[in-house]
């Protein structure tokens, strides 16, 4: 008898907390998995977007080894468009922003490297569009927009290649004083056995 009137008691408490609680328990359920549907759905999108980036990377990888511009620049287009946030789009904008500097179209190089500048901020690709860009205006002579391109907040050990090429847009300018102090800034941060040590102590000694 005892304990029957402990079953019931557990059935009324069993009650009494579903009616309370069991409705918000349902639902948080009922949250916790849509979220996870839409965390699988979400990287099942990444994976197929990737996926079909890479198809079109290839493409316009085997339309560029061809010298076929006019293909190439259509899959560049087609990646920029459709599948901006992959690394196939970003590379294939590095890529032809090397190829318009190597032909002498500053303006064109400049306009990819600011396209990959807005849509990564991965802190090695941030130095990488930092420095083409300095470049690409130091080879215009627009000394002013070089270093302006190389202000960008990055981590310690990308610091190097950014003050290095500081210093050769001053030695560009005639500041031989603040170019030394820009390389030897560099070489402060650079490691011991970092080969680009050499590179930048020819460059003081130049200067010297």
């Amino acid at each position: 008898m005892v304990v029957h009137i402990q079953d019931e008691q557990e059935v009324a408490n069993f009650k009494y907390f579903w009616q309370r609680w069991g409705r918000w328990i349902f639902a948080i359920l009922v949250i916790l998995s849509l979220a996870y549907l839409g965390y699988v759905l979400y990287q099942s999108h990444l994976r197929s977007n990737n996926e079909k980036a890479a198809e079109v990377f290839d493409t316009f990888i085997s339309q560029a080894s061809a010298n076929n511009l006019t293909e190439s620049k259509k899959a560049l287009v087609q990646l920029q468009e459709k599948y901006p946030d992959t690394m196939n789009a970003t590379q294939a904008t590095l890529m032809m922003a090397g190829s318009a500097f190597d032909d002498g179209k500053y303006d064109e190089a400049i306009r990819h490297l600011q396209w990959v500048k807005a849509r990564q901020h991965d802190d090695l690709l941030q130095t990488i569009v930092a420095q083409r860009l300095a470049t690409v205006y130091l080879q215009q002579g627009k000394y002013n927009e070089a270093l302006q391109a190389l202000d960008v907040k990055v981590t310690n050990e990308l610091k190097p290649v950014l003050l290095e090429t500081k210093g050769d847009v001053l030695q560009a300018q005639k500041k031989n004083t603040e170019a030394v102090a820009a390389y030897q800034q560099a070489l402060n941060l650079l490691s011991k056995d970092s080969v680009q040590r050499a590179v930048i102590q020819m460059k003081i000694s130049s200067l010297s």
